[in-house]
């Protein structure tokens, strides 16, 4: 923690821009959603910043940041706070840096579909901005109606889009960055998509985004459609067969009965009878998934537009909304994430052979290193630390490559390597080691 007369000082020198200093802001600006990990729960709840910053230009941020440098004090990033690793939580107090009033547009090519806009533009105002342009976000998470461009770049890892466009820290999903650096003068350097590249999914930990710019794709009119089918076997035959033919899918998610029986309706949807694929397709997917639904036993039991969106979107039951969802019928569930090897239903099954029924089982369709396949976000009562210890052991062992959510770090919740690029960028931009400490393990 800083010392208070420390921090004294440094809210002096920030006179005159919008600070935060009492509760119970303070603790709603330092916290995002790291509640669904119990483990992070204890770790995280007490984490609170001693002072908030809320920044509407560029000029403010750069004052922050010189600020907190002359002060010696940690400062944290954060955007909407819809992260769910405690990406934008101060680990050892001092400054928050809450970018969400950075929200202009600063740059649309119509031509090339290139966009350049601030941290704090919320994904869905982007896609609002796009779309009569004939335009859309290439990737988003489920938490689209709230989360941030910057904070979806720093602390994001995949969602919607992700079977056409692969993770987001693949090449070419981030263009550049304007970045601020944490010095005694902080420079405003801008970054091509090399250099940028070692922001991309950092946690803020290297560098203060003050404009991002990313591709984007032609606008479609996705459907929402809900598949349902005979058994899990099946379910998952008919989404790989899905993903591999020649047609525009946007998303494609398993959930399992049980799940589903927990979860809030569809409006309009038919009461569940069995395991459902989720998806958002092309108009013109439409036709061949329909039948080929019905080859497969199953059927097309509900069609809807997303746009405009309105009421409970489709995707809202993807991702970790599927985990919100399940967590407010029953709080007591967590979740891990897992690559899982091919074929999937021999993963499961050895899965289920050692935990009959105690696994709830949700998958996504991804496309990594170019190919498509299921990531699980399998949910499960907490039954304690040594409990998941055993949980990730057996994900290895059967071949499933972890990205643990009940870590802190960049480093343990992806590869569990250190990325020599992100440590570079960390000694350039951050040569005292202030931006969001404890969260770059390395």
């Amino acid at each position: 923690m800083v010392p208070e007369a420390t921090l004294q000082a440094l809210g002096a020198d920030l006179a005159g821009l919008d600070l935060v200093w009492a509760e119970p802001l303070l603790s709603q600006l330092s916290h995002d959603q790291f509640a669904y990990s119990p483990l992070l729960a204890q770790r995280l709840q007490h984490c609170v910043a001693q002072l908030v910053v809320r920044v509407h230009q560029r000029e403010e941020l750069i004052r922050v940041a010189a600020q907190c440098y002359r002060h010696q004090v940690p400062l944290t990033l954060r955007g909407a706070g819809t992260g769910n690793y405690g990406q934008c939580v101060p680990l050892e107090g001092g400054l928050v840096l809450d970018c969400s009033g950075l929200d202009q547009v600063r740059h649309f090519d119509p031509a090339s579909g290139v966009l350049t806009a601030e941290p704090g533009c919320r994904l869905l105002e982007l896609d609002r901005f796009l779309q009569p342009q004939g335009w859309a976000l290439r990737l988003s998470p489920s938490t689209w109606r709230s989360a941030s461009l910057g904070g979806y770049i720093a602390g994001g890892s995949s969602g919607v889009g992700s079977l056409r466009w692969g993770l987001l820290r693949d090449r070419g999903n981030l263009l550049g960055l304007e970045l601020v650096s944490l010095e005694a003068e902080p420079r405003l350097l801008q970054l091509g998509p090399i250099e940028a590249q070692a922001h991309n999914h950092a946690y803020g930990t290297n560098g203060i985004f003050t404009a991002v710019t990313v591709p984007t794709a032609p606008w479609q009119d996705w459907q929402e459609l809900v598949l349902e089918l005979p058994d899990r076997p099946t379910a998952l035959a008919l989404g790989e067969e899905l993903s591999a033919a020649a047609l525009e899918i946007d998303e494609l998610c398993y959930l399992e009965r049980r799940l589903l029986e927990r979860m809030p309706d569809l409006a309009g949807a038919p009461a569940v009878a069995g395991d459902r694929l989720l998806l958002l397709a092309s108009p013109a997917a439409v036709p061949l998934i329909e039948p080929l639904s019905r080859a497969a036993g199953g059927q097309l039991l509900w069609q809807r537009p997303q746009w405009p969106p309105r009421g409970l979107l489709l995707r809202e039951l993807c991702w970790n909304h599927t985990t919100l969802q399940l967590r407010a019928h029953d709080p007591n569930f967590t979740y891990q994430v897992v690559l899982l090897p091919e074929p999937a239903t021999a993963f499961i099954e050895a899965l289920e052979a050692r935990w009959p029924g105690w696994l709830h089982w949700h998958l996504e369709r991804i496309r990594q290193g170019g190919r498509p396949r299921w990531v699980g976000l399998p949910l499960f009562r907490w039954q304690g630390e040594a409990q998941l210890e055993q949980l990730n052991s057996a994900f290895r062992q059967a071949g499933g490559l972890l990205f643990n959510s009940h870590v802190l770090s960049v480093e343990a919740g992806g590869s569990g390597e250190v990325a020599a690029d992100q440590l570079a960028a960390k000694a350039n931009y951050d040569p005292c080691g202030l931006l969001n400490p404890g969260k770059l393990r390395a």
